[in-house]
């Protein structure tokens, strides 16, 4: 039997011990068991949508309806009015054909890759993408090729190494890490040569760049059948779950053979009814987007000002590289001192030598707030105990 004690220990040892903390959340301000208050820079809550009355009140509304839970999968008896009705506004909200709702992001990946592709098969993805297509790549047992981040060339180079079977190039739209875009016209340029799919994991961009409609819209790609999105809905619409929005073909074949489709309850309806809810606000409420770009631009200027060490960045995602873990954590218990929640980022979510604070901006924030990181931030800089 494996020593998982030892396995801890050294886990702790290199300063990558994670803890669950208990936090009451309202707004952009947590609470903490004590009663402490800490304004939160670390949700992916991009459009403050996530307690927003209209929100709340449909959820409140679908669960007095149709329950708390949907009682099964969907192709038993669990797909009820209001999951059909959020897939047909998701898809005509996207101007695709059809949308497949999911339980989580991580998941719609799995199911996409592991039932599109076999052995025998290729998948090309970017070094930095999201955990959960590297897996679905090695469920699907088909022959996996990584190129350099956001690395054209390199790209171009793995798809031309594929051979006989089906190709699919996945990407992030936005790196959940890193905030920068993925150069999906070239991408989608690239794949037409090579009569490939291409998978945009659209977790960061939906809701956020293009208008709402997220990183394919905002490079103005066309929405060919080779083109597949992943969307999640519980960041820039502030509920639970994720979608697939993609041809007619593709969604048939997931209903027909993804196994983390066909063996999964489906999610809650109210969590439907919050959704349509809260998309509807997303695609109405443009000064959201606005005000959250205008304190992206604000937080960027004053951090050039005092010389702090952010990556290239236009999205909410705001990294802070700190290099080591220990440095890191330092910063973060530094910031919390000071009354800001920002979580250090460490190995294995980044390379090793990456660790980062990952800031990320909501519109709920208000321009003083951010101001106030700044400040923490300045204070903490001038610091030299962990340098």
């Amino acid at each position: 039997m494996k020593d998982l004690s030892a396995d801890l220990q050294q886990t702790r040892q290199q300063q990558r011990y994670r803890s669950n903390r208990v936090l009451q959340r309202d707004g952009v301000i947590c609470r903490t068991e004590d009663g402490r208050e800490l304004l939160a820079f670390c949700s992916n809550d991009y459009l403050g949508l996530s307690q927003h009355p209209q929100v709340v009140a449909a959820f409140q509304r679908g669960a007095e309806r149709y329950g708390v839970g949907s009682g099964a999968a969907h192709l038993i008896n669990g797909h009820g009015p209001a999951h059909q009705a959020l897939e047909e506004e998701l898809a005509e909200f996207l101007g695709r054909p059809r949308a497949l709702l999911f339980s989580t992001g991580y998941m719609a990946n799995l199911a996409l890759i592991s039932t599109l592709l076999g052995r025998g098969d290729w998948v090309v993805q970017d070094r930095l993408n999201h955990a959960s297509l590297l897996d679905g790549a090695q469920l699907s047992r088909a022959r996996l090729k990584r190129y350099a981040h956001a690395d054209l060339a390199d790209a171009r180079q793995r798809l031309t190494q594929t051979g006989s079977g089906a190709t699919l190039l996945a990407t992030d739209g936005v790196f959940s890490m890193d905030g920068d875009l993925a150069p999906l016209a070239e991408l989608q340029c690239l794949c037409s040569q090579h009569h490939s799919w291409l998978l945009l994991d659209d977790a960061h961009g939906f809701g956020v760049l293009g208008k709402g409609r997220g990183t394919a819209a905002h490079y103005g790609l066309t929405a060919t059948d080779d083109l597949i999105q992943m969307i999640t809905l519980g960041k820039a619409l502030g509920t639970f779950g994720a979608a697939v929005v993609a041809s007619e073909a593709v969604i048939e074949t997931l209903i027909q053979r993804a196994r983390p489709y066909i063996f999964t309850t489906a999610s809650p309806p109210a969590n439907a009814e919050a959704s349509r809810a809260a998309l509807r606000l997303l695609a109405s409420e443009h000064w959201r987007r606005e005000h959250l770009q205008a304190l992206i631009a604000r937080f960027r200027q004053g951090a050039e000002q005092i010389g702090l060490p952010l990556m290239a960045s236009t999205t909410p995602i705001q990294p802070l590289l700190l290099g080591s873990e220990a440095r890191a954590l330092a910063w973060s218990r530094g910031l919390e001192q000071a009354g800001i929640l920002v979580s250090a980022i460490r190995p294995p979510t980044v390379p090793q030598g990456a660790s980062r604070l990952r800031i990320t901006l909501s519109a709920e924030h208000s321009p003083e707030q951010v101001d106030r990181l700044l400040d923490a931030l300045q204070n903490r800089g001038q610091m030299t105990d962990d340098r």
